[in-house]
């Protein structure tokens, strides 16, 4: 999917941004700069992809006993 904004302007004036397309703190990087120039933040909402990592490796460590 492609990194995008979607920027919704409610009737009260109320400007919600959601970022599509990232995983992990990426979106938070990507609003920085839009955030600061349009004033006080009022509420942020995680979706599920804020909680997901990008390329993550796990590694096994097996330890065995011989007699």
């Amino acid at each position: 999917m492609t990194q995008r904004i979607k920027i919704t302007i409610d009737q009260d004036g109320t400007v919600k941004e959601e970022v599509q397309g990232v995983q992990g703190d990426v979106c938070e990087s990507i609003t920085r700069d839009l955030e600061a120039r349009l004033g006080e933040l009022e509420d942020r909402v995680y979706k599920a992809e804020y909680y997901q990592q990008k390329n993550v490796t796990l590694q096994h460590n097996k330890n065995e006993i011989q007699g």
